[in-house]
């Protein structure tokens, strides 16, 4: 009974990868993730579960590098990462600490402050103190890392399907965040990245001189729990229910006592007595009467408002720390959502710099659909071209056609992979699948000439003389592929990378699969016993 799997299990093997190929297409556990708020259909690109690129699906690609500058070969000198930041900040006019970043385990300091300049930023650590080699354009591989997390959150948090980050690295050396979103245009890909997402409650007060302004109250990583955007009830505008954190090491404020002396020690309680005392800043923002919240995005105030006279009271009693609860209110809903994501998702470590050494490129949803169809028609013609010559060098039928649909089998195996692994599928992905079509007919052919060359094959052991002979010639040729394409595959090339990954994966499906498979089924075919 198990002597027929045992002369045939290479012949079961592609018939596995080709069932679990299928499995990885078709069943919905294997279907895309899904973003906050979508449901599997909407995240799904066709009845299949593979993805498509930017190439096929229509979208937006851009090309950027991180703004900043890092010192190399850092001598910390034993101090922590926040004391060097203090330390370097301090040298800079226009910088804080929250601009520097110290890596002790990179021996870098980076400065992510766009005001800064590559000559301030040398001056800055020369008179620190701080002993380092050079100063290159860029910013850290923590940084990078960051960055690559927030911008991928904010896409999630947005709901832009499919939307993908990564770090890719220039020949001179340069690294670029590269940010693919399939589906949306330009313009609402670019404005998300533009924004650096800091997000800050800051209070305005009367003074004898004007409208004072102490800045940073509440910063995005003192809020504890965020709610999702809302409309307001009854009025205009949106909010954002958010509870400031009230936990802190020992011998620290927390977050929350902090904020409820402030709105204290500013006056809050003894302005806002009655539902009729309003934050007049929109109106005289250079002389307010009563002192104000301000909520900025980016160092933009994007509104500003008073506070209900029960709020103020409890936060003047020091009892609101406990609950920690309260709503950031905007204008519009558009703005409660935008300060939502920017929460959630967190600030960019350091801005974009899109519109100067970034690129971008859009691709509309129907150019995708027609180089959707160009390429399914491009492969199906490479098939019937392969399938052609093959009949005309052999005219036998048994040969030929085992050898077809095991290139064919080859070609669905890779499309299971792609599905599995969430792979997007662009034109590079699909011109690694016509290379692996061409190689792998290639290859069969090598087996069957080998295998026919020498007359009728009589018997097994001759069949499998000539089989490894031939397999000898194929496994050097895909070594020789594989070594060839491995550079196109470390190196961050873009849709290169897509090409040799497919075109090398191809590669070992063939010599571990689907050669020795159709080595048994042309032995089954031709001989004699």
């Amino acid at each position: 009974m198990l002597e027929p799997i045992k002369n045939n299990w290479r012949i079961l093997l592609l018939v596995v990868v080709v069932l679990g190929a299928t499995v990885a297409l078709f069943a919905p556990q294997f279907g895309p993730q899904t973003a906050p708020g979508e449901d599997v259909s909407e995240a799904q690109q066709g009845v299949t579960n593979l993805q498509y690129g930017l190439d096929l699906a229509g979208g937006t690609r851009v090309r950027a590098p991180l703004v900043g500058y890092t010192a190399m070969e850092v001598d910390f000198g034993g101090d922590q990462p926040d004391e060097v930041a203090r330390t370097i900040a301090a040298e800079l006019e226009n910088a804080s600490a929250a601009d520097i970043t110290a890596v002790p385990s990179e021996r870098a300091v980076d400065v992510t402050a766009t005001e800064v300049t590559e000559s301030q930023f040398r001056a800055a650590m020369d008179a620190s103190g701080y002993a380092y080699e050079d100063i290159r354009s860029g910013v850290t591989q923590e940084t990078r890392d960051v960055a690559q997390q927030v911008i991928k959150d904010k896409i999630d948090e947005t709901g832009l399907s499919g939307g993908t980050v990564q770090q890719v690295q220039s020949l001179t050396g340069e690294y670029f965040m590269l940010v693919e979103v399939p589906g949306e245009n330009r313009s609402s890909v670019t404005s998300l990245l533009e924004e650096r997402g800091t997000v800050q409650i800051d209070i305005a007060y009367p003074t004898a001189n004007g409208t004072g302004i102490q800045e940073g109250v509440l910063r995005g990583e003192d809020f504890q729990e965020l709610g999702s955007a809302s409309q307001r009830e009854r009025v205009q505008g949106a909010y954002v229910p958010v509870t400031v954190r009230n936990t802190a090491p020992e011998g620290q404020q927390s977050p929350a006592h902090e904020f409820q002396q402030a709105v204290a020690d500013r006056g809050f309680a003894q302005a806002y007595n009655s539902q009729r005392d309003q934050c007049d800043y929109r109106e005289n923002p250079d002389d307010v009467s009563n002192p104000c919240l301000l909520l900025t995005v980016d160092g933009e105030v994007v509104n500003s408002f008073g506070m209900d006279p029960d709020l103020a009271d409890s936060m003047a009693s020091g009892s609101w720390a406990t609950d920690g609860g309260f709503r950031l209110t905007t204008t519009e809903f558009a703005e409660a959502e935008r300060i939502a994501i920017n929460l959630r998702a967190g600030a960019l470590p350091a801005d974009l710099d899109i519109s100067g050494q970034g690129t971008s490129r859009s691709i509309s949803a129907s150019q995708g659909a027609n180089y959707k169809t160009y390429s399914l028609v491009t492969g199906i013609l490479a098939v019937f071209a392969v399938a052609g010559m093959v009949f005309l060098r052999y005219r036998e039928p048994a040969v030929a056609l085992p050898m077809i649909v095991t290139a064919i089998a080859e070609v669905y195996a890779l499309l299971g992979f792609a599905a599995l692994l969430s792979y997007p599928v662009e034109l590079a992905v699909i011109a690694g699948f016509i290379a692996v079509v061409g190689t792998g007919v290639d290859d069969l052919v090598i087996i069957a000439d080998e295998v026919m060359s020498e007359g009728e094959v009589n018997s097994r052991t001759v069949f499998n003389s000539r089989f490894r002979r031939a397999f000898w010639v194929i496994g050097a040729a895909a070594a020789t592929t594989i070594i060839a394409m491995s550079p196109l595959m470390v190196l961050s090339l873009g849709d290169l990378s897509g090409f040799a990954i497919f075109t090398v994966l191809g590669v070992l499906i063939g010599v571990l699969v689907t050669r020795p498979a159709y080595g048994d089924i042309l032995r089954r075919l031709l001989t004699i016993r």
